[in-house]
């Protein structure tokens, strides 16, 4: 039992050491933290500088509705974001169960009336899939970390 307690606690330390480097905090001298979308491997990067902090696996873009490549950067981050149903316009409360985008939402891609963003979801099944309007869902876990890791501005670059 205290192996397990122990090991928790080692982990809980790391992750916490990695959004602490991530964010920049103690050191002015860190490189910016930017993301890497890699929709063929299905995973987000965490770089600081060149360094790669950490990996998440996510669902992209389904056929038709893919993920767009390219040079983007955080526009919008909220919690408990509303959902609104892109064909019916029902909209669905931020921390309500039925909210498809989970509790965390960072923006980086908008026409000006749809937005693309990261977000957790519900079907966790879904993570590794193309299974989305566009959007990269995460577990919700790992886009409550990656909120923390982040902030409006930081790059995002979309690779095949």
């Amino acid at each position: 039992m205290a192996l397990s307690s122990e090991s928790e606690l080692i982990s809980k330390l790391r992750e916490y050491l990695i959004i602490q480097r991530a964010n920049n905090i103690g050191n002015s001298l860190t490189q910016p933290t930017h993301l890497v979308i890699n929709v063929s491997r299905r995973q987000v990067s965490v770089y600081q500088g060149k360094t790669r902090i950490k990996n998440y696996p996510i669902a992209v873009g389904r056929q038709g509705w893919e993920t767009p490549s390219g040079n983007f950067q955080v526009m919008e981050m909220l919690k408990d974001p509303i959902w609104i149903h892109p064909f019916t316009g029902k909209s669905i409360p931020g921390g309500d169960p039925e909210n498809p985008l989970g509790h965390y939402w960072i923006g980086f891609w908008t026409n000006g009336k749809n937005w693309i963003g990261f977000h957790g979801t519900p079907n966790p099944e879904s993570v590794g899939k193309a299974a989305s309007h566009g959007c990269i869902r995460m577990y919700n876990k790992d886009v409550q970390q990656l909120f923390h890791q982040v902030r409006v501005g930081t790059p995002v670059t979309v690779v095949r």
